[in-house]
């Protein structure tokens, strides 16, 4: 599937500029990557069921086709840039892994497995938050504190939406950096929740990955 990306296509989705370059840097580490934390996931789901899939898109590649092809899990990938799902249909084919342009939070039934990684510290999407809580600086005198509440309440809003689809107990994986929002929502429901030690690194955002048993 990676052979059939359109990497000129995915250059502006990804970088405001030297998208080519960006790809022929990272397209190796990204698919290293994604297989590595492909294979410590297998161990970590039972077949046969479902996840859902938060902001999905290059780098989920390997993650998704190991759920699809041996465990035979449904994956629902999500991800809110039309122009990026259009080229991962594209590769994917007939056959391959569709993806939902679109929130998560739309998504319908329970899954096992919820994926939510590098989306609500996603500069883009939540640029006051990612500024606050992902990099720990602002500029007191710029900082624009209610763009960063409304981001607050949208990204509370997004977390809460998709764990309410989380069946428990259940297996969350996310970044390190969204970990309070996990604590946040765990403790608000007083539901238990254990974080993996071990982290794994990723080849475009470079947020580590950790797993999380909820429930």
């Amino acid at each position: 599937m990676y052979k059939m990306l359109d990497y000129h296509g995915l250059g502006p989705v990804y970088c405001d500029e030297g998208g080519d370059a960006f790809w022929e840097d990272r397209r190796g580490p990204c698919k290293k990557l994604g297989i590595a934390l492909a294979k410590a996931l297998r161990t970590r789901l039972p077949p046969m069921g479902r996840s859902l899939y938060v902001g999905a898109g290059v780098p989920e590649i390997p993650v998704l086709l190991m759920e699809r092809l041996e465990l035979n899990r449904t994956v629902c990938p999500y991800n809110l840039r039309q122009a990026e799902v259009d080229i991962l249909n594209q590769a994917g084919g007939e056959n391959g892994i569709h993806f939902y342009c679109g929130s998560a939070e739309t998504a319908t039934g329970k899954v096992d497995h919820l994926w939510i990684v590098s989306v609500l510290n996603d500069p883009e999407e939540f640029p006051n938050l990612s500024v606050l809580f992902s990099y720990g600086r602002a500029d007191p005198l710029a900082f624009d504190v209610s763009a960063f509440s409304h981001e607050r309440e949208t990204g509370v809003r997004l977390f809460a939406n998709c764990m309410a689809k989380l069946t428990l107990p259940g297996l969350l994986t996310t970044s390190v950096e969204e970990m309070p929002w996990v604590e946040h929502w765990c403790h608000l429901h007083g539901i238990p929740y254990q974080v993996e030690n071990r982290t794994y690194p990723t080849a475009l955002v470079g947020d580590p990955v950790c797993f999380i048993h909820i429930g």
